[in-house]
């Protein structure tokens, strides 16, 4: 086979490496040389006794080199086939002419294109002129490589169209007797009878026991493929197969026709459930704990998820607190979801957004409202309604789904906020600005906060101008007026809360028997600590403490004179100078009395007591008799009010009556005249 490192031509040139010259050795020479070997064998010349042995050796090495070059001829050139060009050598370089000092070649590049553009297309092999196909010898050597030709000693094509033309030309029913030919069949007994016709009648009658024969022995095979179709599959030795089937066949036949009045149920506990019944499903991936602790009485729902729906991600939804649910939802507390075919429990944050779109955390859900939910769960289409539950296990009074809603949205760049408020204290006032510390620690803290609105706890407005050098987090603020020392200054910011990525599937089928309605997940810390007897510790801050306050000194109230002169009196400051104390000579002396004053006064005391008692009695009764007069007395206005409404209508239907009178008389009197 060809190397692929040299051409037909270089072959040529060449010296001879196949195997066979080899082994010829030296007395083997390449063609070039074929002079010179001649001329030595005609100056040897060799005995008569060794010129028979030698004669087989004439002509070696021309033998050898046609084997040789019609071996490359018929072999392809690999290296031609893949790559298109084959490394040549010119003669020239053979001879060694390029070479300067046996260590550089000269480089002709155009004599190098000239001798590819002249080369032979490698594409195009030379047509192999040995043989000729004009021969019946050359055409017959080839002959059974063609479908009709003969493969085998066993496989003639001839014979076997013409075994399948017998086997499936024509055949028999079998149950109506009718004969039913083939075309080939028909085309033979046509030519059968037109021979029959010209022929003679000996002849004619041969030919007729011959396809009758024919006709016989194509039946004669037919029927006996029928036999062995039916024997291998109709009425053939019955297997343990078919035993077992046919078996199972008349006990199913025996069921149905005892069973036949029974209802379902009770042929269930019989007979177990029958095909029909049942649907069989193969799952893969499941835990061994499911198959150890199955339940047959406890029911499982099975349902399929979409390609996108394996995946877990932020989830916007909609919720409301249920209206029969007794307590509210607070933020982060775990919460049991039935979303889809999942049940999961996570944690969300509920949060409303404001007018300006801003979503503002809430610390629990609204009463009677909606509110937005944001949770790590898995991907669930839009517009799916869940509803939520605190806990699954056991039963507990009261309404268990705490929550409902719908999923909105699959975005995780909603950012939930909640309000922040920093507070610092003046320590430096300059009219409207002021020096503010205790609020940032440091100047880039200042530096992201410049140009946010302050506001003071006596609602005086300002903003953060820039930060100051020293101290750290100090920085100057102007206001809309001069602030006090006590003022406070806070700043309103919102604070960016980060969703927590808790996903906790429901594994209530994996427990064991009798604990599948047990199942605990996540609990919150007023359960951990109700659990564990913990104390709840207050929060310091959120204790109320007795309020202390310094008592503060005002300046005196100072007012010009030309404004006193323009206030009236009773505005006008009064300059009264405070009495001082009594001096104690002009203090009354202390009277110490004696027993039987002491007794009189006691007497005197006794009397004006009495006196005032019977005071008050008879100005109790005088008020009462007073309150009989005026009972009395409104009494008869009342009567006297009466009287003089009747008396009025009295009188006003009198006067009604003549004005009547009057315009009727008028009137008959203006008819008259007329």
């Amino acid at each position: 086979m060809d190397s692929g490192n040299c051409s037909e031509e270089e072959s040529e040139g060449s010296e001879v490496d196949s195997p066979l010259l080899e082994e010829l050795g030296s007395k083997v020479k390449h063609p070039k040389h074929k002079e010179k070997a001649l001329e030595e064998e005609e100056e040897e010349e060799p005995c008569f006794e060794t010129a028979g042995e030698l004669r087989w050796k004439e002509g070696l090495a021309q033998k050898a080199s046609e084997a040789f070059l019609r071996q490359q001829r018929s072999t392809p050139n690999l290296r031609k086939l893949v790559y298109g060009t084959v490394a040549e050598e010119s003669e020239e370089e053979e001879s060694g002419g390029g070479e300067l000092g046996g260590l550089f070649h000269v480089s002709r590049p155009e004599s190098e294109k000239r001798r590819r553009a002249d080369g032979l297309d490698c594409s195009h092999y030379p047509p192999d002129a040995t043989r000729d196909w004009n021969q019946q010898e050359v055409l017959d050597s080839i002959r059974d490589c063609f479908v009709t030709g003969k493969w085998e000693d066993d496989k003639d094509a001839t014979r076997l169209l013409q075994e399948d033309e017998e086997l499936y030309g024509d055949f028999e029913d079998l149950e109506t007797g009718e004969l039913h030919q083939g075309d080939s069949g028909k085309q033979e007994d046509q030519a059968e009878e037109d021979e029959s016709g010209e022929g003679e009648d000996e002849d004619g009658g041969k030919v007729k026991g011959n396809a009758e024969g024919e006709k016989q022995q194509r039946l004669d095979k037919k029927r006996r493929l029928k036999e062995r179709f039916n024997t291998e599959y109709d009425e053939g030795d019955a297997t343990f197969f078919d035993d077992l089937k046919g078996e199972m066949q008349r006990q199913a036949e025996l069921n149905r026709a005892e069973f036949s009045a029974v209802d379902d149920e009770t042929r269930v506990q019989y007979e177990g459930f029958r095909p029909g019944m049942y649907l069989r499903l193969e799952i893969q991936s499941l835990p061994c704990e499911f198959i150890t602790n199955f339940d047959p009485n406890y029911p499982v729902i099975l349902g399929g998820l979409g390609a996108s729906e394996g995946n877990v991600g932020y989830l916007q939804m909609r919720l409301k607190k249920h209206r029969w649910h007794q307590r509210i939802l607070k933020t982060r507390d775990p919460l049991i979801l039935s979303l889809g075919w999942r049940r999961f429990q996570t944690l969300p944050l509920y949060h409303i957004e404001d007018h300006n779109g801003r979503n503002r955390l809430l610390k629990y859900t609204p009463q009677h409202m909606h509110c937005g939910a944001t949770l790590w769960g898995p991907i669930t289409p839009q517009g799916t309604g869940f509803l939520a539950v605190q806990s699954v296990s056991g039963t507990k009074a009261g309404f268990r789904i705490a929550a409902t809603g719908v999923v909105l949205d699959l975005d995780k760049s909603v950012t939930v906020v909640k309000k922040l408020k920093l507070i610092g204290y003046p320590y430096k006032i300059y009219k409207n600005t002021a020096f503010i510390k205790d609020m940032f620690n440091s100047v880039l803290e200042v530096a992201k906060f410049e140009g946010a609105a302050l506001r003071t706890v006596s609602g005086v407005r300002g903003q953060i101008k820039k930060a100051l050098r020293a101290p750290p987090g100090a920085y100057r603020a102007t206001f809309e007026d001069r602030l006090l020392m006590s003022d406070i200054v806070f700043l309103r910011s919102w604070f960016p809360v980060s969703v927590p990525q808790l996903y906790n599937p429901v594994t209530s089928l994996l427990l064991p028997l009798g604990e599948k309605e047990s199942w605990t997940g996540m609990r919150t810390v007023g359960q951990l600590k109700h659990d564990l007897g913990v104390k709840v510790k207050p929060n310091k801050d959120s204790l109320y403490k007795p309020v202390v306050r310094k008592k503060r000194h005002f300046n005196p109230l100072h007012i010009p004179k030309e404004l006193q002169r323009a206030l009236p009196f009773k505005n006008k400051p009064k300059n009264a100078e405070k009495k001082g104390k009594v001096p104690r000579d002009l203090q009354r002396p202390a009277v110490i009395k004696e027993p039987h004053e002491k007794k009189i006064a006691a007497l005197l005391a006794a009397l004006g007591t009495v006196h005032n008692h019977k005071r008050k009695s008879a100005q109790a009764r005088q008020r009462e008799q007073h309150k009989d007069f005026l009972r009395q007395r409104q009494k008869q206005e009342m009567d006297k009010t009466k009287r003089q409404k009747e008396a009025r209508k009295n009188m006003f239907r009198m006067i009604g009556q003549r004005e009547k009178k009057q315009q009727k008389s008028s009137l008959k009197g203006a008819a008259q005249h007329d």
